[in-house]
């Protein structure tokens, strides 16, 4: 997951929603990472927008916990300990337990065709790992939205910006890629026959894995 909703349009947003959301962007895509200060000048210059928004989105970050000030230092992106990482993971297998469960009542053919779509191309991303990590987003979002269920939707919405404070992605080499691509079809054959109890455990399983390479990465 690991970043699941669709963003508001940029259009439509202040000075100071634009520079938070590129903010966003930035620390998803890895250009920034957990750990990494960010000097409002040099934030400034690499979004290409004025300090004063700049700092607007920091202190709106920094509310929401996905940034810390440290004395003599600065605006710095916090980083999880173990019991925050697990702690992150319990409520991911909540959400997407349930979220498997209810695609399974209510995703179209059309919805399980795309994230079959989506798993295939994420199979034979070995080679890209920014692409292979868009394409595992994806897929968490289709699932979110078969669900029809809006209030899951933000719930999900208000976890994935902690997703961002995990750190590089797992999704690094054949092996691991090639599990996940099998747990995810896991999800997607339980859905397509409407099993619910065998959609949520699937979901479960994929997160308690996703949880071990986490918890191994962080060892290393």
């Amino acid at each position: 997951m690991d970043r699941p909703m669709p963003e508001p349009d940029i259009k439509d947003l202040s000075q100071g929603g634009i520079a938070y959301e590129k903010l966003l962007a930035a620390i998803r895509k890895g250009e920034y990472q957990p750990g990494d200060r960010l000097r409002e000048l040099e934030v400034a210059d690499r979004l290409k927008l004025s300090r004063t928004p700049v700092r607007e989105a920091l202190r709106r970050l920094e509310a929401e916990a996905i940034i810390e000030h440290r004395p003599r230092i600065g605006a710095v992106i916090r980083k999880l300990d173990h019991t925050e990482v697990v702690e992150l993971y319990e409520m991911r297998v909540v959400l997407e337990r349930t979220a498997a469960g209810m695609a399974a009542k209510h995703a179209s053919e059309a919805e399980t065709d795309e994230m079959e779509a989506l798993n295939e191309t994420l199979a034979a991303s070995v080679s890209d790992r920014q692409k292979a990590v868009t394409l595992n987003q994806g897929f968490h979002r289709c699932l979110y939205l078969a669900t029809r269920n809006r209030f899951l939707l933000e719930s999900a919405r208000a976890l994935n910006n902690a997703l961002m404070l995990l750190g590089p992605t797992t999704l690094a080499d054949e092996d691991r890629i090639k599990t996940v691509c099998a747990q995810h079809q896991d999800i997607i054959n339980a859905i397509r026959a409407g099993d619910v109890e065998a959609a949520e455990k699937a979901a479960e399983n994929h997160l308690q894995t996703s949880l071990r390479q986490r918890l191994k990465a962080m060892r290393e």
